[in-house]
């Protein structure tokens, strides 16, 4: 379900796995996500209210119309699992 989240809400900007699209947003899979940076609600609030641009030049990221809270738990989820796959705990 994660996966299927992911792709609809967030793989539009952030590529096929999260692993970001060059000049339009960051990789969900970068070190600088891990969860002991990045609390689980910081996708959460990324994803509903949005938020202003901090760490990449790619500029503030918008809402996304349509994400809900139980969404937003299937995607982080996923996107921990992504970030497992990729040596970031």
């Amino acid at each position: 379900m994660g996966k299927r989240a992911v792709d609809a809400a967030c793989a539009s900007c952030h590529g096929e796995n999260a692993a970001g699209q060059q000049g339009t947003a960051p990789p969900l899979t970068h070190k600088i996500y891990e969860p002991r940076l990045h609390a689980d609600m910081a996708f959460v609030l990324a994803a509903q209210p949005g938020v202003g641009a901090h760490h990449w030049p790619f500029g503030d990221m918008p809402p996304v119309e349509g994400v809900t809270n139980a969404d937003s738990a299937t995607i982080v989820s996923y996107v921990r699992e992504l970030q497992r796959e990729n040596g970031i705990n």
